[in-house]
């Protein structure tokens, strides 16, 4: 059963759904409140960057392996969500890894269409590259927009012959700019964010473009080859219209030989790991993306010291 601070997901998507007639700038000033949800991880510092033209932000927990990088894609649609509403959640995901997190500040649309998003991640890829950190010391994570394009990142990345790094964490992805899956029926009565199929299209558009094709397999991976790509790691929630968007991502996975783990958390909502630190239901699920992804990245409990200790 749902706790009672994984309800006050549902509560916050509810009020969004009500306020989805506002202005964009206002529903990006109302997504902004996103960062309610999460608490405030202890023994984190944050730091914020340049990385490779991209604005970004470091989350630097006490105690981490220095060497090893989480590269923080946020969700919002591509519309809304910044470092600033996912600068707690990858804090604690940073700390229970032992890492530091990169969280990209990616533009959003309208003003930056496709393939913008995932020309940044990329470029922000090549800058840790470069600073010297190995492609099998990084993972990169994201939740919903920022799941997709933790995957198509690395097909970009893939094509200018970059390293594939050690692994992807995947959070309630959103892959299908053509919004089709059976779940968007089985469970549009449970799903309190995407109430209609209408909202995610008006995404997917604002997203592409006026001739953006919503089977580009930079924009939707469902169509990409993805072959060779690193491991992969999917949480999604039992309750969620989005929940074939990871069940169809990781069949073409598997069918295209890239290990895959895939987690439903029953009754769950979408992202609701945002609620890190306040629910159970999110700490576990926090707690079981880093004993995934520590041994990807070659990390024991010893690697750890102190931060310029």
């Amino acid at each position: 059963m749902s706790g009672k601070q994984i309800e006050t997901v549902k509560q916050l998507y509810r009020h969004w759904v009500a306020n989805s007639n506002l202005s964009l700038e206002d529903r990006r000033d109302l997504v902004e409140g996103w960062k309610v949800l999460t608490s405030e991880p202890q023994a984190v510092d944050y730091l914020e960057t340049d990385a490779g033209g991209v604005l970004a932000m470091w989350a630097i927990p006490k105690q981490l392996a220095a060497d090893r990088v989480i590269l923080g894609l946020h969700g919002g649609g591509f519309v809304a969500g910044s470092m600033f509403t996912h600068r707690k959640l990858f804090g604690h995901l940073a700390k229970a890894v032992g890492a530091r997190a990169l969280i990209l500040n990616y533009r959003r649309s309208p003003e930056s269409t496709h393939p913008g998003p995932v020309n940044e991640v990329v470029a922000a890829y090549a800058w840790l590259l470069a600073q010297g950190i190995e492609p099998e010391h990084i993972v990169f994570a994201g939740d919903s927009a920022g799941g997709g394009l933790s995957v198509t990142s690395q097909v970009l990345a893939r094509q200018r012959r970059l390293p594939v790094p050690a692994g992807a964490l995947l959070l309630s992805p959103w892959v299908d700019m053509e919004v089709n899956g059976q779940s968007w029926d089985s469970n549009g009565g449970k799903e309190e964010l995407f109430v209609n199929r209408e909202m995610v299209q008006w995404l997917a558009r604002a997203f592409l473009g006026p001739e953006g094709d919503p089977r580009d397999p930079l924009a939707n991976p469902l169509y990409a080859n993805l072959s060779g790509l690193a491991p992969v790691y999917i949480q999604v929630g039992g309750d969620e219209v989005l929940l074939d968007d990871s069940r169809r991502l990781a069949k073409r996975l598997r069918n295209a030989g890239v290990e895959v783990k895939v987690d439903v958390f029953p009754e769950q909502q979408h992202t609701f790991q945002m609620a890190a630190g306040r629910a159970p239901e999110a700490d576990a699920a926090i707690r079981k993306l880093a004993d995934w992804a520590r041994p990807k990245l070659g990390l024991e409990e010893t690697d750890l010291r102190v931060a310029n200790g």
